[in-house]
């Protein structure tokens, strides 16, 4: 019984597609620990700092690219109006991606200042121009999640990682320093646009039209404020550690994040994006769709939280064998982070299924208050040093998060089933 419970478990769409996705996540961190060992051992905190600016900016300009919401309007959309809605999706791509390719551009200069530092201006630049690239497969990747074809999205991932990665170690090793780390981004950007036009037949209107442009920015302004909020809240730190204590200490702080955060954050980020066509496949269906949100956030938790303990009790072994002793000082704020994770499986999972319903406001409203609170606190740690910084990140994490998780579930199911339906955002 047993046996055919786990292989029943392990045969469902969802498995399959976290199946492809983490198989993915894993090569990137193998890839990627190649990588960290190579900058860790060629960067010096202070290089590693000047990375994580240009990349936190990079970070928050991508989100107002509308990227996600666009493609989750897409995911979500009633078969009748998909043809439509992919139409408009892409000339409001086009729109979007070309404003901030100047805007991110133009806010490079007061960044500098902000920072003190002229020599970022032109890797902020030339950063922005993946977005010029975007609008080029976006719809057609939606399109093949919607379907659930996400061993399409993970050959994508593996892909580009493997080529950004072997990029970056050679850049490294050559001297290029911090473009070592943003070339290679813009460089293998278009393995996206090959892979999804090869593997979608979807194909550009021909005539600009923006019909029905109002439904999709109406479901995508809340999922933008959603995900520039969550950008915040994941880069506010690194905002306060470089402006009130140092570039160098930004470089310790963010360090810990990547060597610690990273393999969990994949494999979490792998279980979040499969649940979200998974849940939206049965909106129409209340008592599916609640056992999928349950049965999935089992084994999400069943995956990530022993995998983030272990994480987080090795990193006293693991950190100066493979990245030198020179990082020691940041295993302390590398445990606690890897600890903030915990909280994630059942989070990101809630979040989705308040957008799966069509509630994305519940999300937008939370996160607002959510961020504001973790601001105030993380200026009051920061007096403190980088450890009070991670301590507040990790009780945030897991009594905020954990709080509004608790009441989302059961506001979403004791409401009649009908509630969702006859209760539309747009």
């Amino acid at each position: 019984m047993l046996i055919n419970n786990i292989r029943q478990t392990l045969s469902t769409q969802f498995i399959r597609n976290v199946g492809w996705l983490g198989g993915a996540e894993l090569a990137n961190r193998i890839f990627r620990l190649g990588t960290t060992f190579t900058l860790a051992r060629m960067f010096s905190p202070y290089d590693y700092g000047l990375v994580a600016v240009i990349l936190t900016t990079n970070e928050f300009a991508n989100v107002v690219t509308l990227k996600s919401g666009i493609s989750s309007k897409i995911i979500q959309a009633d078969e009748q109006n998909l043809k439509v809605i992919c139409n408009t999706s892409y000339w409001l791509n086009w729109i979007v991606c070309i404003f901030m390719f100047i805007l991110q551009c133009m806010a490079a200069f007061p960044i500098a200042w902000f920072y003190g530092n002229n020599r970022i201006i032109l890797p902020i630049c030339f950063s922005s121009l993946v977005y010029l690239m975007l609008p080029l497969f976006m719809v057609q990747c939606a399109l093949i999640q919607r379907e659930n074809r996400l061993n399409i999205i993970a050959l994508c991932n593996i892909t580009q990682s493997l080529s950004i990665n072997i990029l970056t170690i050679t850049l490294a090793i050559l001297g290029l320093g911090v473009w070592s780390v943003i070339l290679p981004i813009v460089i293998t950007t278009p393995i996206w646009i090959v892979i999804n036009n090869r593997n979608h037949k979807w194909q550009p209107p021909k005539s600009f039209q923006l019909k029905q442009w109002q439904e999709i920015l109406c479901f995508s302004k809340d999922i933008l404020g959603v995900e520039f909020l969550n950008k915040l809240r994941s880069n506010i730190d690194y905002l306060i550690v470089g402006r009130f204590l140092s570039i160098d200490a930004l470089g310790i702080y963010y360090f810990a994040f990547n060597a610690g955060l990273g393999i969990s954050l994949n494999v979490v980020n792998a279980f979040t994006t499969a649940l979200f066509p998974h849940l939206c496949e049965v909106r129409e269906d209340f008592k599916q769709m609640r056992s999928r949100y349950f049965s999935s956030l089992k084994s999400t938790a069943t995956f990530v939280i022993p995998l983030i303990l272990l994480q987080s009790s090795l990193a006293p072994l693991y950190v100066p064998f493979i990245f030198g002793q020179k990082w020691v000082t940041a295993i302390p704020v590398l445990i606690l982070i890897c600890l903030s994770a915990l909280s994630l499986p059942l989070y990101n999972a809630t979040s989705l299924l308040i957008n799966a319903v069509g509630k994305t406001h519940i999300n937008l409203y939370f996160n607002l208050i959510y961020t504001l609170l973790f601001a105030v606190f993380l200026l009051f740690a920061v007096k403190w040093g980088i450890f009070w910084i991670a301590v507040t990140v990790l009780v945030c994490q897991l009594v905020i998060q954990g709080a509004f998780s608790i009441w989302a579930i059961k506001y979403i199911f004791t409401r009649p089933p009908n509630f969702y339906m006859s209760n539309k955002q747009y």
